[in-house]
């Protein structure tokens, strides 16, 4: 079975990019979803779903990461890495204060990664588009909420050091292979 390897961070902190160069590289990867869900909500009129209704979003984005964590049983390779996992949901909930249901602290308990990276907020790279509206300092907020979420669950999340994309996948396949 492979491995979960998973990419967190607050918002444009290069994992997206980190993840293509990943790919390219010939490793099994699975995008980050949350851009989807957006995107539909847009066109159903709804421009920033996660603010005008948080609940729903990370229901929807709870779901579609479940999915994701039990896709990676369907690959054959050593490990899979994966942009956003589970707990993610509730570090955004928390840092938007917004409650949530039992079976969001279930989903993260029950769905385990092998082992999870971490991408530091850097300003240098830092955007706002249609889909990323938070500010630096706030992005700054959720990686802490991120953190916090995770070592909660019980995982102690690796530091990627800023860099160029190369530099940043060789530090991460250095430490799977170390």
């Amino acid at each position: 079975m492979p491995k979960r390897i998973l990419l967190i961070g607050g918002p444009s902190t290069g994992k997206t990019t980190l993840l293509n160069h990943l790919e390219n590289l010939g490793y099994a990867c699975l995008e980050e979803i949350s851009r989807q869900v957006i995107s539909n909500a847009q066109k159903e009129g709804i421009d920033q779903l996660f603010l005008e209704k948080p609940l729903l979003f990370s229901t929807l984005l709870r779901d579609a990461r479940i999915k994701q964590f039990k896709d990676v049983d369907g690959f054959k390779n050593d490990f899979v890495f994966i942009d956003r996992g589970i707990p993610d949901t509730v570090a955004y909930m928390d840092f938007v204060n917004q409650e949530y249901p039992e079976d969001f602290i279930e989903a993260c308990k029950a769905h385990t990664y092998d082992l999870v990276f971490i991408l530091p907020t850097w300003e240098k790279i830092h955007v706002i588009d249609q889909e990323r509206y938070e500010t630096f300092d706030q992005a700054k907020e959720i990686e802490e909420h991120l953190v916090q979420t995770y070592k909660q669950y019980g995982y102690s999340p690796i530091p990627v050091p800023t860099g160029p994309v190369e530099e940043r996948a060789q530090f991460i396949l250095n430490t799977l292979t170390s």
